[in-house]
C-alpha cells in the first residue's frame, strides 16, 4: 500500500514556487467553485499549493475547512497525480458548498488533469 502522508515534498512553498507556476501553468482544471492551474515539473511527484483569499471566502473557519479537503484529497490521490506543481484558486460560493460535494469536485479535478497530461505528453511527442 503507497505511503498516505502529506510531507512537505508535496507543497509549494515559498513566492518563487508559485509565481513560477502562475506564469508558466499549461493546464487549467475547472471545478464547481475550485480553479486548479498546473505546470509540469521534473521532481517525480506532485507539488500543490493553495490560494484561498480572505475576499473570496471570508471566513477563516471555511478556508480552513477547504485547505484540509485539498490536503486529505492530494494525499489520497498522490500516487495517481502526474509529476505537476499544482495551484488549487478558491471562487466565489466555494465555501457553500458541502464536504461531500467538495470532494467530488476534487476527484473529478485531478482525473481531469491526468487526463490531460497524459494528452499534452502525447501530442509533444
Amino acid at each position: 500500500m503507497p505511503h498516505q502522508d502529506f510531507p512537505r515534498s508535496l507543497r509549494l512553498l515559498n513566492a518563487g514556487e508559485y509565481r513560477h507556476v502562475f506564469d508558466h501553468a499549461s493546464l487549467k482544471v475547472h471545478g464547481k467553485g475550485l480553479l486548479a492551474l498546473a505546470c509540469n515539473n521534473a521532481l517525480g511527484h506532485p507539488r500543490v499549493g493553495m490560494v484561498f483569499s480572505k475576499k473570496t471566502v471570508r471566513r477563516a473557519v471555511d478556508r480552513n475547512r477547504l485547505k484540509r479537503l485539498v490536503r486529505e484529497s492530494i494525499r489520497h490521490q498522490q500516487h495517481r497525480l502526474p509529476d505537476v506543481d499544482i495551484i488549487v484558486l478558491a471562487r466565489r460560493g466555494v465555501h457553500e458548498l458541502d464536504n461531500d460535494t467538495l470532494h467530488r469536485q476534487l476527484h473529478g479535478m485531478w482525473r481531469r488533469l491526468e487526463k490531460d497530461v497524459r494528452k499534452q505528453s502525447t501530442s509533444l511527442s
